[in-house]
């Protein structure tokens, strides 16, 4: 089953405007979209659930969110890693959650074509990667953060750094489409590429039972062809619980409803769009009777938990949709062809960063 194939039957069984609807109902009148009413905000699932509202068409609200963003930026060009009612709740410097900004961003620009908001938002999105970069170890792989007294976590995580990856590479597409030419980002983009590639001994071992870990390597594009199918397919029965979904962590009978999103990008990236629908499948039944998604639930005793309805849960849910449904012209952020196919990315010429 290919991609034309399933862009011909949409998920009936799914009111994704109730999905939306969620989203809408929590962000701000500023822009900012919380986890959940009441409940805290990071930049980084702010963005993710504002590309799921761009992604089923509304604009102006992804707009307003990442004009948020821009609003609330760091003098050094990072944002604090969490947030409660605009102040800051964790004053970390997180350079995965500051770089996510530029896949938002470029998201927002495949979709909208509007290259007015790309020129307001290139400083936001230049100083964010400049911030990242900043942290980038010898060796390649990317520090998580500063700590709130400033003072740099020389620890690396492989999921950070693969969405690291991601951001850069859609920062470096805004360049090009905006004639600009960062030589800097893409020399870092390699050696980070090269780290995720080939130094799995670079980053902080103790994660890697985390699903994330497995997985946001193809996701974010640092591993492709066989190297990735390859990947998915060793890992499998460690981190997924066939017909529930992907476990967040290997060891806990808990699935999460967006790590299992993740994997049906993940896997529709390297152009295995059938068992991505089987597993997109496989989340229908968990659901609130509003039509919004859980954000997990432990097995066999089927406990929903958290309780909260979670606006990114719902966000990247959409954009699994999207990518397997084609909803917008953004469908194919993350596959691996698009990165070669594209005209917006050869103005760039960054092909030896997604080459198969």
């Amino acid at each position: 089953m290919d991609q034309e194939m399933l862009q011909k039957k949409r998920p009936a069984e799914v009111d994704l405007e109730q999905v939306a609807a969620i989203i809408l109902q929590t962000q701000k009148d500023d822009g900012e979209i919380p986890w959940f009413e009441g409940g805290k905000t990071d930049p980084w699932d702010h963005v993710e659930a504002a590309m799921g509202l761009c992604a089923f068409g509304y604009t102006r609200q992804a707009k307003t969110a990442y004009q948020w963003l821009a609003d609330c930026q760091l003098e050094d060009g990072s944002w604090y890693a969490a947030y409660m009612n605009g102040q800051p709740l964790d004053m970390t410097r997180d350079t995965n959650v500051t770089a996510y900004i530029a896949v938002g961003v470029f998201h927002y620009y495949l979709i909208t074509g509007d290259r007015v908001f790309l020129l307001e938002m290139w400083d936001t999105v230049s100083r964010a990667i400049d911030f990242a970069i900043s942290l980038q170890a010898g060796t390649g792989e990317i520090y998580w953060a500063k700590n709130p007294d400033l003072r740099v976590d020389t620890m690396a995580l492989l999921t950070g750094s693969s969405s690291i990856f991601m951001s850069i590479k859609c920062a470096l597409a805004i360049a090009g489409e905006l004639g600009i030419r960062r030589e800097d980002w893409k020399t870092a983009a390699l050696k980070l590429k090269t780290a995720i590639g080939r130094g799995y001994h670079l980053f902080n071992i103790a994660k890697s039972h985390y699903s994330m870990d497995w997985f946001y390597p193809v996701l974010c594009g640092a591993v492709t062809g066989d190297d990735a199918r390859k990947r998915l397919d060793q890992y499998w029965k460690k981190f997924v619980a066939e017909e529930m979904g992907v476990l967040c962590v290997s060891n806990r009978p808990w699935v999460t409803i967006a790590e299992t999103c993740e994997l049906v990008l993940a896997l529709a990236a390297t152009g295995n769009y059938k068992v991505a629908e089987i597993v997109f499948n496989w989340m229908h039944e968990r659901r609130f009777k509003d039509g919004t998604y859980w954000c997990g639930f432990t097995y066999p005793d089927m406990v929903i938990w958290p309780e909260e309805k979670i606006t990114w849960t719902n966000g990247v849910f959409l954009m699994a949709a999207d990518a397997l449904y084609n909803l917008s012209p953004a469908g194919r952020l993350f596959d691996h062809g698009f990165w070669n196919e594209s005209d917006i990315l050869r103005k760039a010429d960054i092909s030896y960063l997604t080459g198969f």
